[in-house]
Order: C-alpha cells, then structure tokens, then sequence
C-alpha cells in the first residue's frame, strides 16, 4: 500500500516559513516576496509597517545593504490558528548604514520572534520583534 498521506496545514505553513527564510538568507528579494499572498512587514522595534511588495523589498534591501551577511536562524517554532511564531537570531556584521549609523564592522547577534500571519496555508503577513537596544549596542551605536 502507498502513503497518499496529504500534508497537514502545520506542514504546508513550515514549508512556506522555511522558503521564506531560505530567502532571506540568500538575500534574495524577488523569492521572498513570492512566498506572500500580499507581502506585508510590521517591524515594531523601528515602528515600521511596510505594506505592498514594494515597501517590503525596500526594506529587506536596506537590511541586507547593512548587513551583507544577514542570516536568521531559526530555534523554535509554536503554531497557532492564524499564525506561526519562531523566535530565532539575527546574525550578521554591520556594514552598511544601520538606524542612520554608518556601518561599523561589528558583528550582532540579537534574539528576535517572529509571526508569520496565515490565511489557511497563505502567508499573508510578518511582524518581527527584537531588541533594538542590544542591537545598538552590539554594533557599537552609542559611541561618544
């Protein structure tokens, strides 16, 4: 007998979530955008709400432009009825300008969760938290 077992909706979101971040690890704008039905970023540590394909790959540039070596890491992983959260790190070196500091050369390494919004198995939305102070700190902001 084979295994005709359909992918359950926690999977098909774990898939889209592990494209997505793949992306982003690759630096690669066009192919996290694609994983959006709609691409939306909330990113409460800089007040930012970035919505539309245009606003989101504008900032996705900007990170990876400040830190050519972003990667998210990804640790845990909770599931809830309309959205996924992982709290995972940021890692990479400042490089570029950063909250309108001028890159420093620093490497961070920042705690951050983040919730991926679904309708059904549709990646609809992402808000991201992290400390923005240590991140400061780690890239060495609050220099005088």
């Amino acid at each position: 007998m084979t295994d005709t077992a359909v992918p359950t909706l926690a999977s098909r979101r774990d898939a889209v979530i592990a494209e997505h971040i793949a992306a982003e690890c690759a630096h690669d704008v066009e192919r996290a955008l694609k994983t959006f039905t709609t691409p939306h970023y909330h990113v409460f540590p800089l007040d930012i709400d970035a919505p539309g394909a245009e606003a989101v790959g504008g900032l996705l540039q900007a990170v990876f432009t400040a830190f050519p070596d972003f990667e998210f890491v990804a640790d845990r992983t909770y599931h809830a009825d309309a959205a996924v959260v992982v709290e995972g790190r940021i890692l990479g070196t400042h490089r570029g300008e950063w909250a309108g500091i001028a890159g420093t050369g620093n490497h961070v390494d920042v705690a951050t969760c983040c919730i991926y919004h679904f309708d059904d198995d549709r990646l609809t939305s992402e808000t991201v938290y992290f400390d923005h102070a240590t991140m400061l700190a780690q890239i060495n902001a609050s220099t005088s």
